[in-house]
């Protein structure tokens, strides 16, 4: 072999050195499984299923955040299935012509509203009346019927008024013995299908969608910088946007099956949700809405330091928000500046166009404005946290 071959011939190590530059990238070769890019892991997908992981090995966090708002819809549900009127217990002291001379029609038709007892003792049945066994003593002095009922219970304390009132207004028509002129027909503007649970199921859904997205958004920003994972994240190739995203993904699922769920256990014959024509338009309303208060659990979990003072601040958030936005009760009848109040939070924006598309029959162009005012909300307290945002605890 000459010298000039030899040396044209590469060593053992640069030959290897030579070899494997000529591979390419990734030791990805035939029958390799393609190129590196094929196999890298979305974060974005990973991150979430490692946070969904996370929550469902915690019975404690599933339980009150799936479970139990599902149980506060049954009993609420429950408790105002009939959705009748009030039904009083009213004590007759003695002998009340207004009431005893009443035909067995008209008295058929009055113990729908009350249960009338006879009592000869005046002051033992006013005592009663006092310790809640009756809501309301009747008796009769000349032709004046006086009644007496407790302030403990207005709304039967109005009823009773009301009832009596009925009566003798029929007792005075039939003693002038004239008809009258005028008469009263009164209707509901729903169709008479409609029951407590159409007004019940979107209050108390809003009321769950809240619990979940301000509690676990906060406590898991505050763990987090605790633990120094979102030290770690900083420096590692995960990029910010993923973390939220993944978060958000979340979030979104848990929200998302806890509507399902509210809608499946509503429309059991038992509680009978009728859904409108428009009703899948909660979706989007709830994803809106989900957005606008996870931005407040962001706010709360970069102002804390630790996950009591986050709980506490979102305690003190939520449950003022759900009682001020309607989730178990209508403002109606609320004073103004109750109903100023309201109309500053998230929560009350979910729950009425929750009425609307589950209840009200509204369309898109009902809810549309109410989607792009919670995304508006979200967006402007997003970017106040960003002032109070820490990486670590320092």
């Amino acid at each position: 072999m000459s010298i000039d071959e030899t040396s044209a011939r590469p060593s053992g190590t640069a030959g290897t050195a030579a070899a494997d530059a000529e591979k390419p990238a990734g030791g990805a070769g035939p029958g390799r499984g393609g190129p590196a890019k094929d196999r890298r892991l979305n974060p974005v997908r990973e991150l979430a299923r490692a946070m969904i992981l996370s929550v469902l090995r915690d019975k404690g966090t599933i339980f009150f955040l799936m479970v139990f708002p599902i149980l506060f819809l049954m009993l609420f549900g429950t408790l105002f299935k009939s959705g009748g009127t009030t039904h009083i217990k009213v004590a007759q002291v003695g002998e009340v012509k207004v009431l005893d001379s009443l035909t067995a029609a008209h008295r058929e038709q009055l113990s729908k509203a009350a249960t009338i007892t006879k009592v000869t003792s005046g002051p033992a049945a006013l005592e009663k009346v006092r310790a809640g066994d009756y809501d309301a003593l009747v008796e009769q002095v000349g032709d004046t019927v006086v009644l007496r009922y407790s302030l403990s219970d207005p709304v039967k304390g109005a009823s009773a008024r009301a009832t009596l009132n009925a009566v003798l207004e029929q007792a005075n028509l039939a003693a002038t013995g004239k008809p009258a002129k005028y008469t009263l027909k009164a209707s509901q503007v729903e169709d008479e299908s409609v029951k407590p649970i159409q007004y019940l199921t979107p209050g108390l859904l809003g009321f769950a969608i809240a619990t979940s997205s301000v509690f676990s958004t906060a406590l898991t920003l505050v763990t987090l910088r605790r633990k120094k994972i979102l030290q770690r994240m900083q420096l590692s190739p995960v990029r910010p946007w993923e973390v939220v995203a993944a978060r958000i993904s979340m979030t979104m699922l848990m929200v998302l099956t806890q509507t399902a769920l509210f809608l499946v256990v509503a429309t059991l014959p038992y509680f009978g949700l009728q859904l409108t024509g428009n009703w899948w338009l909660v979706v989007p309303l709830v994803v809106c809405g989900t957005l606008a208060l996870m931005s407040l659990g962001l706010l709360i979990g970069s102002l804390s330091k630790t996950e009591e003072s986050a709980g506490g601040l979102a305690q003190l958030l939520v449950l003022p928000m759900s009682l001020l936005s309607g989730s178990f009760f209508s403002l109606d009848g609320a004073p103004e500046w109750v109903r100023a109040v309201s109309y500053v939070m998230p929560l009350h924006y979910l729950v009425e166009g929750g009425e609307s598309v589950l209840s009200r029959g509204g369309g898109l162009l009902d809810v549309l404005p109410t989607m792009g005012g919670m995304l508006a909300f979200a967006a402007v307290v997003t970017a106040l946290t960003l002032r109070f945002f820490k990486w670590n605890e320092g």
